[in-house]
């Protein structure tokens, strides 16, 4: 089997999974009062459960170890067939990234039981971006840093504790209406997915992911727009925004083969909307006095509805947007 053909699997697996697993996430939800219930500025009528984030990383880890028990498989039975490269291919770049991809989803793990406390407890912000500072600290201690050409430890440590405290904030911000969130970050997974994929040099390991998770993303949106029967939650929004910034971290973007430094650049312009908009509404509640952690109507979505357009032709806009935006990187 070849790469490409892995990485449509990858993609279509990851987005049944979702597909079945949602629903007995849904009604867990509903069971134990992990729930959404009806307020301020919310515009449904009835408690909508939480089942977001569990899903996707359902659709994550399923795939994920079945592929992994395949590999294994393999290499211990002899009289299966080995003839084709991408078996070796992978288990040579699990073993030899396997502790780093393990700090990487032992940390997803992580950043959705912060994002469940937050939806249970309604946590108290600096208790909540505590949590996310270790989770962050963790990932850059196993080794998937940005170095920005800079040959300092301690600087390359620091600068990938705020990009990714940075990113996941951002898609949290941008969970304000049905499927944007969800619809962002399975464009920017695919756009990575894209440019790993199609590097000088593949990058296999990074491209499974980010299918994976965009397929994840894909299979939980039909739940979720344009009539939503399950939200992404805080679990929902900080898992997106992890991963999306781990999978901006784990790309060599400036390589033998694209060897202009601009190209480093090509994870803002697939994240450019979401860190725009993150960008926006905090220099907008800071020039208002407001607290930049307390939610409001200001974020883009809000001002394309109300210039006119129902909302589900402002998250499609936004959806363009990003698509349109995120292009570019691959001129």
């Amino acid at each position: 089997m070849r790469l490409p053909v892995i990485y449509l699997a990858a993609f279509l697996s990851a987005a049944a999974t979702a597909l079945v697993a949602l629903p007995l996430w849904r009604k867990w939800c509903l069971r134990t009062g992990l729930v959404d219930d009806p307020g301020h500025r919310k515009i449904h009528d009835s408690a909508m459960p939480l089942a977001g984030g569990l899903t996707v990383m359902t659709a994550l880890l399923v795939p994920m170890a079945l592929a992994v028990a395949i590999i294994a498989l393999r290499h211990a039975v002899p009289l299966l067939p080995l003839d084709d490269v991408t078996t070796p291919l992978l288990a040579h770049g699990l073993q030899k990234r396997g502790l780093e991809l393990t700090a990487i989803f032992v940390g997803a793990i992580g950043m959705l039981l912060v994002g469940l406390w937050d939806d249970k407890k309604e946590a108290r912000p600096a208790a909540k971006f505590l949590c996310q500072f270790a989770v962050a600290a963790l990932v850059a201690a196993s080794g998937a840093r940005i170095t920005l050409f800079v040959p300092s430890p301690l600087f390359s440590f620091a600068v990938t504790i705020l990009w990714i405290l940075t990113v996941i904030n951002a898609f949290n911000f941008m969970d304000n209406m049905n499927g944007l969130c969800g619809g962002l970050g399975a464009i920017g997974a695919f756009y990575f997915g894209l440019s790993a994929a199609t590097a000088p040099v593949p990058q296999y390991l990074v491209a499974l992911i980010a299918f994976l998770t965009s397929g994840a993303l894909v299979g939980f949106l039909p739940n979720n727009f344009p009539r939503a029967k399950s939200f992404l939650g805080d679990s929902g929004s900080h898992l997106v925004g992890y991963l999306l910034a781990i999978l901006a971290i784990l790309p060599h973007f400036y390589t033998r083969g694209n060897t202009h430094a601009l190209a480093v650049l090509t994870p803002l312009l697939v994240l450019a909307v979401p860190l725009g908009d993150l960008v926006w509404v905090v220099i907008l509640r800071t020039r208002m006095g407001k607290p930049f952690y307390i939610g409001d109507n200001n974020h883009l979505s809000h001002r394309l509805v109300r210039l006119g357009l129902a909302r589900t032709s402002a998250v499609l806009v936004i959806w363009l947007l990003a698509l349109a935006i995120g292009a570019l990187a691959f001129l």
